[in-house]
């Protein structure tokens, strides 16, 4: 059985990310490290522990990774992120704390290279905030490069224009440097970018799918997903919905034929103007080896009906 990591910065979109892989019976969540980004570290693992309590599975254990991008000392929620996610990060939504605690017998850098170790090709790593935990893990441990199955993270944009500036996605803004050493570092990658991400939206109408279940964690994730709408409905009104990014990328992770892809070595461009964007790396574009994958296409209806089904199955059985 494949073997998964959540790398998350629980927002919304990670929490259904989160509800998305208990959701898959294929897989095994073995743990969520955390990170800064739509909310600081320790609102991240508050939000892991208690959406994993919520929905039924405690045993997922919650790790505590980076708080600020490799080349900063500290970091502050920005004003979009919270307009966008909530002051909580989960749609202002309260749920119960956890009685449980982040992990101390190691921290999330350790855990990542530890679990590479046991499980090798059978783990995959998914990234849905900034990349600095995997990055600091590449740097104490870079042979883990030639040992992991996958990396599926989300993040970026090739062929479209960003999201936090026109040349930049907000994860990669986060910390372009961590997110560069990952491009460059030879590690396998699938890019799930904008070019996708923007293709698979959710609606008032299928929250209210959800709310129908009448479970307490079928009614968290209907009022905080329609809390994302929202917003979006002031900051993306072209869209009609909500961006289902990061449970896409879980999604590939679980099954990679969601997506077509283009194979194509990439860097993240650290100096102004462009700081941050995802671009091929003219350096490597002839090199044979092609190390990423770049997903260009999704079949959005497969993958809309694999998510409302899974994540629906998963909140009407967490009593």
């Amino acid at each position: 059985m494949k073997k998964i990591i959540l790398d998350l910065d629980t927002g919304i979109d990670d929490a259904l990310a989160i509800s998305y892989i208990l959701g898959s019976p294929e897989v095994e969540l073995i743990g969520i490290t955390s990170t800064f980004g739509n909310v600081v570290l320790e609102q991240g693992i508050r939000n892991d522990l208690a959406i994993t309590d919520l929905l039924g599975h405690p045993e997922v254990p919650v790790y505590r990774g980076q708080s600020h991008a490799l080349t900063a000392d500290s970091f502050t929620v920005s004003d979009i992120s919270a307009f966008i996610h909530g002051k909580n990060g989960i749609g202002d939504v309260e749920i119960p704390d956890s009685k449980r605690t982040v992990e101390t017998d190691m921290n999330a850098v350790d855990f990542i290279i530890a679990s590479v170790k046991k499980y090798g090709k059978d783990l995959t790593f998914v990234p849905t905030g900034p990349e600095t935990n995997i990055a600091k893990a590449l740097q104490k441990a870079p042979e883990i490069k030639d040992e992991i199955g996958n990396i599926v993270m989300m993040g970026g944009a090739l062929t479209v224009c960003g999201n936090s500036a026109p040349w930049v996605e907000a994860n990669i803004s986060q910390d372009p440097e961590a997110c560069d050493l990952l491009f460059r570092s030879g590690a396998p990658v699938t890019m799930i970018g904008l070019d996708v991400t923007l293709q698979t939206l959710m609606t008032y109408e299928h929250s209210e799918q959800w709310r129908g279940i009448g479970t307490p964690a079928a009614t968290f994730l209907a009022d905080m997903v329609d809390f994302y709408i929202k917003a979006y409905e002031t900051t993306s009104p072209h869209l009609g919905g909500c961006g289902l990014h990061d449970p896409l990328a879980a999604a590939v992770a679980v099954d990679p034929t969601l997506v077509t892809t283009l194979p194509i070595n990439m860097k993240v461009e650290t100096e102004a103007p462009t700081r941050g964007r995802t671009i091929g790396d003219n350096t490597r574009l002839n090199n044979s080896k092609k190390t990423m994958q770049v997903a260009v296409g999704v079949d959005v209806d497969r993958f809309l009906n694999e998510f409302m089904t899974r994540i629906g199955n998963l909140a009407a059985s967490a009593k």
